[in-house]
C-alpha cells in the first residue's frame, strides 16, 4: 500500500496550540503524520517525504519545482493564517492542489475586542481610569467633555473582508451608519450587509469611528498617512486592527498626540515592541499586544477548520471552511509573518 504522508510545519504554530485530541486524532486517521514544531522542517526531511506527501499543514515554501516533485500533493494549508509569497499559487491552481487557510477564525474575537476599545475610546473609559488613579478625575457633565455615544454614531470600515463583516453583525444593535471603503469588493457585496460604499476621503470625513481592517498589499502600504489623519473629524476614534504596516505609524502617533484624533491599535510595526519605544507613552492611544484574536478558542478553531476540510479533501471534495488563496490576490499581499502566538 502507498504511503500517504501529512507534512505538519506549523511553526509559528504547535499542534497543541490549535488542534485539542480529539481534532488531533482525526487527523492522524488521515495518513502518517510528520511533525517538526521546534523549529521549521528542514528542507532535507520535505525533500525526502514530497513524493508520497498528500497534505501539508503550515507554511513550507513549495515553489513550482517542489511541486514537481509532490505529485500526490491535495492541499497546502495554511495554519498561520497570513498566504505568504513562498507558493506558487498558479501552479497549484493548475494541478488542483488546494491553498488554504482558517484564518476567518479569528474573525469573531477581533471583532469583539474592537467593539471593546471604540466603546472605550468614544467614551473616554480608560483615560478616566487613568485619570481618578491620578487624582484628576472630573465628575458628571464635566468628565464627558471629549466623549460621544458611540450608538448612532457614523462608522467608517476600511476593509470588509472576515474581520470587517464580523464586525459589521457586532454591531448592528447599535443602529450607526456604516460606510465601506474596499477597492477589492463590488458594491452589492457591501450593500447586502446595509452599508454604503464610500471613497476612502469620504469614510474619513464623515466617519466618528474608522475602522481599519484591511490586509497588507503591494498597492496599500503605509496608505494611510497625515494627509488622511488630517481628514478625520476632530476628537474621532480611529482603531487600528489588521496590520500595521498599512499605516503611517509617526504620522498615526502624531495625530493622536496632537489632540486631533484618539487611536486604539492591535498591532505594530515591530513586535514584540521595544521596551523603550515612544508609543508606550504616547497620549491618547489605546494600546493592545497584538491579542484580540489570539483567544483559546480562537486557536482550537484554526485546527478543527483545518482538520475538518483536510478530511473533505481526502474525499475529493472541496473544502468548506477555509478561504482558499487565489493567485490573482495571494502574490499581491505583503503581510509579515506571524511570530507571536
Amino acid at each position: 500500500m502507498s504511503r500517504a504522508v501529512i507534512l505538519v510545519d506549523p511553526l509559528p504554530r504547535t499542534l497543541d496550540l490549535i488542534m485539542e485530541p480529539a481534532v488531533r486524532a482525526r487527523l492522524e486517521a488521515l495518513g502518517e503524520v510528520i511533525v517538526s514544531e521546534d523549529r521549521a522542517m528542514s528542507a532535507e526531511e520535505v525533500e525526502r517525504h514530497l513524493p508520497d506527501t498528500v497534505l501539508i499543514f503550515g507554511q513550507t515554501d513549495m515553489p513550482k519545482e517542489r511541486l514537481d516533485r509532490a505529485p500526490k500533493l491535495k492541499a497546502i494549508i495554511n495554519v498561520e493564517s497570513n498566504f505568504l509569497p513562498n507558493i506558487d499559487y498558479q501552479a497549484c491552481v493548475e494541478r488542483g492542489i488546494w491553498v488554504i487557510t482558517p484564518a476567518s477564525a479569528f474573525a469573531a474575537p477581533v471583532a469583539e475586542a474592537a467593539l471593546a476599545m471604540a466603546l472605550d475610546l468614544a467614551r473616554g473609559i480608560t483615560q478616566a481610569d487613568r485619570a481618578f488613579r491620578e487624582g484628576t478625575e472630573a465628575y458628571g457633565l464635566e468628565g464627558n467633555t471629549d466623549t460621544f455615544r458611540f450608538a448612532g454614531a457614523p462608522v467608517g470600515l476600511i476593509g470588509f473582508g472576515d474581520l470587517g463583516q464580523a464586525f459589521r453583525d457586532l454591531i448592528r444593535p447599535f443602529k450607526n451608519k456604516v460606510r465601506v471603503f474596499d477597492p477589492w469588493l463590488p458594491n452589492e457585496i457591501i450593500e447586502r450587509q446595509d452599508c454604503e460604499p464610500a471613497t476612502l476621503d469620504e469614510v474619513l470625513e464623515k466617519s466618528q469611528v474608522v475602522c481599519v481592517f484591511a490586509s497588507v498589499t503591494s498597492e496599500n502600504e503605509g496608505f494611510i498617512g497625515a494627509r488622511e489623519f488630517a481628514r478625520m473629524k476632530q476628537g474621532a476614534a480611529f482603531l487600528l486592527m489588521s496590520r500595521a504596516a498599512v499605516v503611517d505609524f509617526p504620522a498615526m502617533i502624531a495625530a493622536a498626540a496632537s489632540g486631533h484624533i484618539n487611536v486604539a491599535t492591535d498591532v505594530f510595526p515591530e513586535e514584540p515592541v521595544a521596551a523603550d519605544d515612544p508609543i508606550r507613552k504616547s497620549p491618547n492611544i489605546l494600546l493592545s499586544a497584538h491579542r484580540t484574536g489570539g483567544t483559546r478558542d480562537a486557536f482550537y478553531a484554526l485546527g478543527s477548520m483545518a482538520v475538518a476540510d483536510a478530511e473533505l479533501i481526502m474525499k475529493g471534495l472541496p473544502p468548506r471552511l477555509c478561504r482558499r488563496a487565489d493567485p490573482a490576490t495571494a502574490m499581491r499581499m505583503r503581510s509579515k509573518p506571524v511570530t507571536v502566538s
